[in-house]
């Protein structure tokens, strides 16, 4: 029996920097020293988690949790470095998180005893 009663609403979760949303960019694996440089610029920090592309794509993926109001600025350190500031994917914190719970595998323990 699930501990939730009926499914969780998906509430954002705000701040006052406006929502909490993941925040997702491709590039090819040649460009992510750049793209990782661009984001430097940026006024709030940024701790990404990089991977690569689960697919034939040959991309990596940079992703990082960010507040919405910060999203422009973003944008601006991308295109300031040339990369086009519409390759941000951008989902709520909330269906993110939900996102990944619903694609993990599920877990078994062994019992050592």
């Amino acid at each position: 029996m699930s501990v939730w009663q009926c499914a969780p609403s998906a509430a954002a979760i705000r701040g006052s920097e406006g929502e909490l949303v993941s925040v997702s960019i491709s590039v090819s694996p040649r460009d992510l020293e750049a793209l990782l440089d661009s984001l430097a610029h940026v006024h709030f920090p940024i701790n990404p988690q990089i991977y690569h592309a689960e697919d034939d794509t040959a991309r990596t993926i940079v992703e990082f949790p960010a507040y919405s109001n910060g999203l422009t600025e973003v944008q601006g350190a991308l295109a300031a470095s040339g990369f086009d500031p519409e390759a941000i994917r951008v989902r709520g914190m909330v269906e993110q998180i939900q996102s990944l719970l619903d694609h993990e595998p599920a877990r078994g323990y062994d019992n050592p005893g």
